[in-house]
């Protein structure tokens, strides 16, 4: 998430008067201030960062049309939770929502939860001293425990995203476990026009510091957990930290509580000697949820070929992103592009999809238009069958192994020796 100076500001002031009015007992003023602060967000924040190059509707070929139908299409990463937006309608903001997901065929989306953002973020070097998901707190009305708490607002987006599935009417599922994944695509099969969510933390600075933590995170259903976001922290360098530094002792624990309560590893922008390190220590697949790879678009954020092949080796999983400087351009082509290198290095079983939806980048198009990426990947020459493998069967046959069977259950891949 991007936000400005004058735009922190801005919505800081929303958030503290809808903050005041409601502890002051005024709970209509409040309501009504946290409906300003909705849509400060919205014309702040979303519509100047969540952008699409091209608008729908989306032309493709009849080949891709036919073939994007049948596929079980899963994609990596959204941080659609995040902006307050009621993910059960339909909007013309952002990218990504239910109804636009249901309409792209989307029937996965790794709904992220994003609990710290520095000021005047950028991809090459962030200082943790500044906090704007804060600001959106309180713009936003959450709960005060979410004013300084990563865990708690972690929690609070899990919450929102299982109420909104609990109003859905069945429209929205979330999956936590194995056989929730297998009822949902049973489900799915009778009925395709449903998606479903799967819980997500971008960045260590949701643990508040404590290892312990992933405990609490683990039995709130997300599972998959990405050690960095924008700076370092005191478990691990980030792409775009100062330091840049691998996992420190703190972060060995924390790689093995992860795989102990069946969290994939996600090394999404990590730094290098991150990575390094957890592919050198990991027992279990790990994951870069939404990423490019150097070799189509070189940039700091980005995967290069040793880190790919090793993703692969480990029976992970490299989700392309979207955006311009994960793949080098500004179109499908240039994500079938970088999936072809992935698929290249990696192994074609290891490639998947990392949009980053509502992540304030922007994207050739929205939730909609995802089946541009399936007319791209057979423009480059991928078979059907690989097509439906980046598309969304690598990240399934990955789920269905490495989910939990059920609440409070092991995890379902056995962890491989560490190599010392």
């Amino acid at each position: 998430m991007t936000t400005a100076g004058t735009t922190a500001r801005l919505v800081g002031a929303a958030g503290i008067a809808g903050a005041t009015a409601a502890a002051a007992g005024g709970v209509a003023v409040g309501l009504a201030a946290r409906a300003a602060g909705r849509k400060l967000v919205e014309v702040r924040v979303e519509r100047r960062f969540n952008i699409t190059h091209w608008p729908p509707p989306y032309a493709v070929s009849r080949r891709a049309e036919e073939l994007h139908r049948s596929l079980l299409v899963a994609d990596l990463h959204a941080d659609s939770l995040l902006y307050g937006r009621d993910l059960l309608r339909r909007s013309d903001v952002g990218h990504a929502d239910v109804p636009r997901l249901i309409e792209g065929g989307i029937a996965l989306q790794a709904l992220a939860a994003c609990v710290r953002v520095p000021r005047g973020l950028n991809v090459e070097r962030n200082e943790d001293r500044t906090d704007d998901v804060r600001l959106l707190a309180l713009a936003l009305g959450w709960p005060p425990r979410t004013w300084r708490s990563g865990v708690a607002r972690a929690l609070h987006l899990a919450a929102r995203a299982r109420r909104m599935a609990e109003r859905s009417r069945g429209a929205l599922t979330i999956v936590a476990t194995g056989a929730e994944l297998a009822a949902y695509l049973e489900r799915r099969r009778r009925e395709p026009v449903i998606t479903a969510g799967l819980l997500t933390i971008e960045g260590a600075a949701a643990l508040d510091g404590e290892v312990r933590n992933v405990d609490r995170l683990a039995d709130a259903g997300f599972r998959v957990f990405g050690l960095t976001h924008m700076v370092d922290n005191r478990f691990a360098g980030s792409a775009s930290g100062v330091e840049k530094g691998g996992l420190t002792p703190a972060g060995r624990d924390l790689v093995a509580r992860l795989e102990a309560r069946s969290v994939l590893v996600d090394v999404a922008h990590a730094s290098p000697r991150t990575i390094d390190d957890v592919l050198a220590m990991a027992g279990r697949p790990v994951v870069a949820t939404h990423t490019g790879v150097r070799a189509t678009c070189d940039s700091v954020r980005n995967l290069s070929d040793q880190h790919v092949s090793g993703i692969g080796r480990m029976g992970g999983i490299v989700g392309i992103g979207f955006w311009p400087t994960a793949t080098g351009g500004r179109d499908a082509a240039a994500i079938a592009r970088a999936a072809a290198h992935a698929a290249a290095i990696a192994g074609i079983a290891h490639v998947g999809l990392g949009s980053d939806f509502d992540g304030a980048v922007p994207l050739p198009f929205d939730a909609t238009g995802i089946v541009q990426v399936t007319d791209a990947l057979l423009a480059e020459g991928f078979t059907d069958g690989d097509v439906a493998k980046v598309m969304g069967a690598n990240v399934f046959r990955l789920l269905r192994d490495a989910l939990p069977t059920g609440p409070g259950a092991g995890h379902g891949i056995e962890r491989r020796p560490t190599v010392c």
